[in-house]
């Protein structure tokens, strides 16, 4: 029993008895016998009491009646949606012939239930970036794609004349992807897009995905038994979301299909597509590993603060090792990029940089791709300056940091307990104001000071 119900049990004892003593005929008693208006009253209060007990939940369908569902969205949404998009009779029979619910997806709502609740990340640990650079993994990368280069050296010239994207970029962005191709890919993707379509997070987003593969296999590129992908619906080798793939994948070997599941050529000349179309600037590189002198401020860094290499290069900003800029790149813009600030390797990059962050938008992949694709190129390794420790925290720690910048008036862009390079500059020009040396990353030793 709830708390509502016990006060109104106990309303009703109080009143019950008044009421029974009051005289027949009491004008505010409308019945003329005791009994009856003790039983009126008693019902008025059986009522609110019956309001107030909560419903019986109802129990969620089961799998099968929600397959049943599945299959009867599929006959009166998406296949009329899908001949409104020109899909054909035949290419919906044969691409739905076979598909099926995939409960083990994450990010799934079932019909009945209800989205979990997102969990808390601002308890995650925050770490430095090194972790990301597995040198194990990156040395395998770059030895079969050296391997690569060599076998495909023919394809990759000719891909770069026509894109202007460097075959080690495209290389790496395929060895990082998909293992050069050896991932499996164990989902029908029409499934997966269907299953998030139907009852994910994100239904409209994945709905329009699902209406996309409908028009790959429309066009012949691949049937619907051989349209393979990962969980989250992306297809074959390069990884391209439907939409990507009707607007970036290209026959490049000539058979009349762009297919970027069984086909080198395909696969590489779609990624060089992809970056090519995305902005990719024909004959520069993608960034350099330099050192920053102390007395220059690291609080410099975005592509909105882009300067011409050379004014960088009069900062005092040298490449690691003494190595010299191309002539080429010198007139030409670059921005300072510090993924750990003062604690790790310090870069100049290009706005070729920012076009991989077109591919999948994180700084630290971005240069996994860079210093992959220099391994591949010119048999580099890892970057010079080590990935220092910055303590132990938790997101929530870097979040109150955010904070606290923003109350100061600092633009830290999202605040979300992950540090971008607008916290990163945010938080070394706060540290030279209050006589700390800068170091523009989030370390334990802030913990205290940033309120």
């Amino acid at each position: 029993m709830n708390d509502f119900v016990r006060a109104l049990t106990s309303f009703w004892l109080k009143a019950i008895i008044p009421i029974w003593r009051q005289p027949l005929g009491h004008p505010y008693l409308p019945l003329r016998g005791r009994w009856e208006n003790a039983a009126l009253f008693t019902r008025l209060l059986a009522t609110l009491v019956i309001a107030a007990l909560p419903l019986p939940a109802h129990a969620a369908p089961s799998k099968s009646e929600v397959e049943a569902q599945f299959r009867g969205w599929i006959k009166s949404e998406i296949i009329p949606e899908a001949r409104k998009a020109g899909i054909s009779a035949r290419t919906i029979d044969t691409a739905f012939g076979d598909v099926k619910l995939y409960w083990d997806l994450p990010d799934l709502v079932p019909p009945g239930t209800t989205p979990p609740k997102q969990r808390d990340q601002s308890q995650a640990e925050f770490a430095s970036p090194g972790a990301y650079f597995s040198e194990q993994r990156l040395q395998m990368l770059a030895t079969t794609g050296r391997s690569l280069a060599a076998n495909y050296a023919s394809t990759l010239k000719k891909i770069e004349q026509t894109y202007g994207v460097p075959g080690e970029i495209v290389l790496a962005v395929w060895g990082r992807e998909s293992g050069y191709g050896k991932a499996k890919l164990p989902y029908s993707a029409l499934s997966v897009l269907a299953t998030k379509a139907f009852m994910s997070t994100r239904k409209d987003m994945f709905r329009k995905e699902l209406i996309d593969a409908l028009r790959i296999i429309e066009h012949g590129d691949v049937t619907p038994d051989r349209i393979m992908g990962s969980w989250a619906g992306a297809l074959g080798q390069p990884q391209f979301m439907p939409s990507s793939y009707t607007k970036y994948a290209v026959d490049f070997d000539g058979d009349g299909r762009a297919d970027i599941w069984n086909s080198v050529p395909d696969t590489l000349a779609s990624i060089a597509h992809y970056l090519a179309l995305r902005g990719w600037q024909r004959g520069r590189d993608w960034g350099f590993e330099v050192e920053i002198p102390a007395k220059v401020s690291c609080a410099q860094e975005g592509p909105d603060l882009a300067k011409p290499i050379s004014a960088w290069s009069k900062l005092g900003i040298s490449r690691i090792g003494g190595k010299a800029f191309p002539s080429a790149e010198t007139s030409a813009d670059g921005m300072m990029m510090v993924p750990a600030g003062r604690h790790g390797p310090e870069f100049i990059v290009t706005p070729n940089f920012y076009v991989i962050k077109e591919y999948n938008n994180s700084d630290l992949y971005a240069l996994f791709i860079g210093n992959l694709a220099d391994r591949i190129a010119h048999g580099g390794g890892a970057f010079q300056a080590p990935w220092g420790n910055v303590g132990h925290m938790l997101r929530s720690d870097v979040l109150a940091m955010q904070k606290a910048l923003q109350a100061k008036g600092y633009d830290i862009g999202n605040a979300d307990g992950l540090a971008g390079f607008k916290t990163r500059r945010s938080l070394g020009d706060w540290q030279a104001k209050n006589a700390i040396a800068p170091t523009c990353f989030p370390d334990e030793s802030l913990k205290t000071k940033l309120r």
